[in-house]
């Protein structure tokens, strides 16, 4: 094909997206890991949400398990993930005297805290999330069994089993999708009018400001690209928000080899954007992909400003003892 037989293609790229503070604190704490402690260093669930990066870690030295039992004894340092942990986890790591180090989003940390905090003042906690991702697990772990009540849905609220008069307090996931977690919230408040909110909102600013990128772009663009990877919340949640702002084509795509071109082969204009555990450089791979069958012109859509940044944790810090 010749340069003149490409067709236009109008880019419209989302800002922010891609890493957020947490997941590059995150990265950044097992790249430092196994500089200052050399390799291996061991990782409690894949660090981030995203199989390009995972592998570039195992590439250096990482090895990443599923649950402590899988690690030998060792002297090697065991980081625990950007979603956080159930305290078990802790226990079990100093149990067996593992060098143990939390790389859990601060903010992840933050609504850990809240849920503590309630259950001190003898409130039942209402966690909104999914069930089984590893934030949730790891939230629902901080207090002993019974203590918080996992819903997913605003219909689910109308089918709670709470004694009445029972103190409630609410926390939720940080990666939900806005919208959809504003009428769960409504329907907590409707149906208990006393329950107790956070004092600011759990879902973090990343997800925030990368969901209203998309529903700026969304409606704009014949399709949407989500770089992301399938197990990853808030990229899922993007491309929900991309279909319900009005764009018919959404996909959540990983690498530029998996983008279907029966999906994306015949459009005038294309918004990218990644969720927050997704690297730049793939975003810049699938737009190679697309300047190699049309003539791309590439757009930003700015909506925020992120300056948002977590030092790391202190072990990793140059003043660590």
């Amino acid at each position: 094909m010749s340069v003149s037989a490409k067709p236009p293609l109008r880019i419209l790229l989302c800002a922010p997206r891609g890493f957020c503070a947490g997941v590059v604190r995150a990265i950044d704490a097992v790249e430092e890991a196994l500089r200052k402690f050399g390799a291996p260093v061991y990782v409690r669930h894949e660090i981030v949400h995203n199989r390009y990066v995972v592998e570039g870690l195992k590439r250096k030295g990482a090895i990443f398990v599923d649950e402590l039992s899988e690690i030998p004894d060792t002297d090697a340092p065991v980081i625990f993930s950007a979603h956080g942990v159930p305290k078990s986890v802790p226990e079990e790591a100093e149990a067996r005297r593992f060098h143990a180090i939390d790389a859990t989003c601060p903010l992840v940390t933050k609504v850990h805290r809240e849920a503590e905090i309630h259950h001190r003042r003898g409130r039942l906690v209402i966690l909104i999330g999914h069930q089984g991702h590893p934030e949730v697990v790891g939230t629902m772990g901080q207090l002993p069994p019974g203590a918080v009540v996992l819903i997913e849905t605003a219909e689910e609220v109308a089918r709670l089993e709470i004694p009445p008069g029972t103190p409630l307090a609410f926390v939720t996931q940080t990666t939900l999708s806005v919208d959809d977690t504003r009428q769960v919230v409504e329907a907590l408040k409707a149906r208990f009018p006393e329950i107790v909110a956070p004092h600011k909102e759990d879902i973090c600013y990343a997800t925030t400001n990368r969901q209203e990128a998309v529903k700026r772009v969304a409606p704009q663009v014949d399709a949407m690209i989500v770089v992301g990877s399938p197990n990853s919340s808030n990229s899922q949640r993007l491309r929900e928000v991309a279909e319900r702002a009005g764009c018919r084509r959404a996909a959540l795509v990983l690498r530029a080899e998996e983008i279907d071109w029966a999906l994306f082969g015949a459009i005038g204009s294309l918004g990218i954007t990644a969720g927050a555990s997704a690297p730049e450089i793939l975003v810049e791979e699938i737009i190679d992909a697309f300047a190699a069958r049309y003539t791309v012109a590439v757009e930003t859509v700015s909506t925020a400003d992120e300056s948002v940044f977590f030092p790391l944790p202190r072990a990793l810090r140059p003043d660590a003892a």
